[in-house]
């Protein structure tokens, strides 16, 4: 099967800092390497992922993966989808781990790919473990996490000093058996509050926010598809989140980000709409 060039290239060895040309080398044979892919845009890549893509014997990569950014892959590497989506995984953790053991056992280079930063949400601490435990080496390259990429792209400052002294970063994910989310407990007015994979809990969060003192006027965001190309940011009120998700048909991979940064995100887009009016 052949492959198109990818959008972009590598940058030629002179323009390389000497500490990545030093990295460059340190992916031997029979190792693994986690890379994030960032929030989506192959252009968001680290050049150290880049770099260890383009060394890659095996890709195992996650859905959400561009494919611009599997192009960055030699042609000859092989590409496995291994991704999970809600409810519907192509594989067990459990299996995905052995894939990557086993083809470092064989002497490849292996990149397990993974949106986002591996150890933001990703699993990729189960996999470190796992590998390491197995005896190859391992390494992590950090990506640009998906709240960090929407904060840039939709103007939706996480932190200021006029809005939030602080943000925290948290799964809607509950445990199995479990009906409360302990985090609503620990939050507060002055701090924002990033949720990932909540989109399905959307109605039950607000609820348990509100139960623990968060005002139902609260400004919510819902960002969906954030830095690809169907990137949207539908804004309302806490009391209102999962009214407000349905009546946008909003879907998976999505954000909620709330408290009241959002406003601040609702002027300064106001503002960069103005100038190209």
């Amino acid at each position: 099967m052949t492959h198109p060039a990818p959008p972009f290239s590598l940058p030629p060895a002179s323009a390389v800092p000497p500490s990545a040309n030093l990295a460059r080398s340190n992916f031997p044979p029979g190792s693994v390497a986690l890379v994030g892919a960032g929030p989506g845009s192959a252009d968001l890549l680290t050049l150290r992922a880049a770099q260890r893509l383009s060394q890659a014997d095996v890709v195992l990569y996650d859905h959400l993966i561009s494919p611009d950014i599997l192009l960055l892959a030699p042609p000859s590497a092989s590409r496995i989808c291994v991704g999970k989506r809600a409810s519907r995984h192509t594989l067990p953790q459990g299996d995905i781990n052995q894939l990557l053991i086993g083809f470092a056992r064989q002497g490849q280079r292996v990149v397990r790919l993974k949106g986002g930063d591996p150890f933001m949400f990703g699993r990729g601490g189960e996999e470190m473990r796992a590998v390491l435990a197995a005896g190859i080496p391992c390494e992590s390259v950090p990506g640009v996490s998906a709240a960090l990429g929407a904060a840039a792209s939709l103007l939706l400052p996480l932190t200021h000093r006029d809005y939030a002294q602080g943000c925290c970063f948290v799964t809607g994910h509950r445990r199995e058996g479990e009906s409360a989310l302990a985090w609503t407990a620990d939050t507060g007015p002055d701090e924002t509050l990033v949720v990932y994979m909540g989109l399905g809990e959307a109605d039950n969060i607000a609820r348990q926010l509100m139960a623990h003192g968060r005002a139902p006027d609260t400004p919510v965001a819902v960002v969906e598809q954030a830095c690809m190309s169907g990137e949207r940011a539908v804004c309302g009120q806490l009391a209102g989140l999962g009214r407000l998700i349905a009546d946008h048909q909003l879907r998976a991979p999505a954000l909620l980000v709330i408290g009241e940064v959002v406003r601040l995100h609702q002027e300064l887009a106001a503002l960069r709409a103005a100038l190209t009016a």
